[in-house]
């Protein structure tokens, strides 16, 4: 099977110890180092690299040089963005970066999902009850929040 096949498979084929890898079925550069991926399933959603980007300097390049950013491309298999200078991120890593911000809906969403009360969440997220309650509403949720509630949800389980 090739890489093309594998990519527009239905079913997951990749298996990691606990559950299927992530796979992009498609991703297109935007401003900021942010991305707009497309997984093998169906989700779409934007993606802020920039962390991820900073955290090693092999990524030098990529973070300064616009032009390179925009050669980004999917891997054969969908399992990794590449560029043309070589650089790459596992689609494990992009997923764990999650979304660059997520709406009170989702906020409420994985409340319930964790089963947590408004002093619970805020206990977790080490912020105030009344902010989680805020939040619930109609407050924007900011990135750092966004992305602990996403890690408080994939690691619910363990």
């Amino acid at each position: 099977m090739n890489g093309q096949d594998l990519i527009n498979a239905d079913d997951d084929e990749i298996v990691g110890f606990s559950k299927p890898l992530p796979r992009i079925r498609s991703a297109a550069p935007l401003d900021a180092r942010r991305i707009e991926i497309t997984w093998v399933g169906g989700d779409t959603e934007i993606v802020d690299l920039a962390p991820a980007l900073a955290s090693k300097p092999i990524f030098l390049r990529l973070r300064t040089d616009d032009a390179l950013f925009a050669t980004l491309r999917v891997s054969s298999y969908g399992n990794a963005l590449e560029w043309d200078d070589g650089s790459e991120l596992t689609a494990h890593w992009v997923r764990r970066l999650g979304p660059a911000t997520i709406d009170n809906d989702t906020f409420r969403n994985a409340m319930a999902d964790l089963g947590m009360s408004l002093d619970g969440m805020a206990a977790a997220l080490e912020i105030s009850r009344r902010l989680v309650a805020d939040y619930r509403k109609d407050k924007p949720i900011p990135r750092h929040i966004a992305l602990a509630t996403k890690y408080l949800v994939e690691h619910a389980d363990l």
